[in-house]
């Protein structure tokens, strides 16, 4: 079996949990989980005003910005400068959180994660990727730039901007990106 490719443009947004701004859900594990009973959430979030973060009792999150200047995030009254262009920085999604724009709109790549039955590590990467999950895991790929390719066995698959690449155990894979990729490993608590 191969990887699933998820597609950018598949992705319907929806408000955020607060309804403060937009979310784009990539995959969820299990798929198909609400807000509430997710074990792991990833999403694309459009932010475009300074405001409140949704707060996720008993959640990890690790956001990575994908575009604009950054955000001055304020996590449980400590100030986090992240205006380091494709820099994942991890905080605890049930402390009180506000973001304040550095210098316009940014968009997001948000990795959420139940920390008492799943763990997450999220690497910037470039170049051919083995996408090996580990046991009872799962690797999410997100590519950042167009003319990612996921090898099929013949000609590949073209990957655009924001399309994923799901891989479980029964259905590895190899991604050869032209840019950038925000991969995700998830792996039993």
């Amino acid at each position: 079996m191969t990887p699933r490719i998820l597609r950018a443009a598949d992705l319907t947004p929806t408000p955020w949990k607060n309804g403060g701004g937009l979310t784009r859900e990539i995959a969820t594990g299990p798929g198909g989980a609400g807000a509430d009973a997710f074990d792991w959430r990833v999403s694309l979030a459009d932010v475009t005003a300074d405001g409140p973060f949704s707060a996720f009792p008993g959640v990890d999150r690790i956001l990575t910005v994908v575009e604009g200047a950054g955000m001055d995030l304020v996590v449980g009254g400590e100030h986090h400068i992240v205006d380091e262009p494709l820099w994942p920085h991890g905080f605890p999604g049930d402390l009180p959180t506000e973001g304040f724009l550095l210098g316009g709109p940014v968009v997001n790549l948000n990795v959420m994660y139940r920390r008492a039955r799943t763990r997450a590590e999220t690497a910037v990467v470039c170049g051919t990727l083995r996408l090996l999950p580990p046991t009872g895991g799962a690797v999410l790929a997100v590519c950042l730039d167009d003319g990612a390719e996921l090898a099929d066995g013949g000609a590949g698959v073209r990957l655009d901007r924001y399309d994923a690449v799901l891989a479980d155990e029964e259905s590895p894979g190899v991604l050869r990106t032209m840019g950038h990729a925000v991969l995700i490993t998830f792996a039993g608590g």
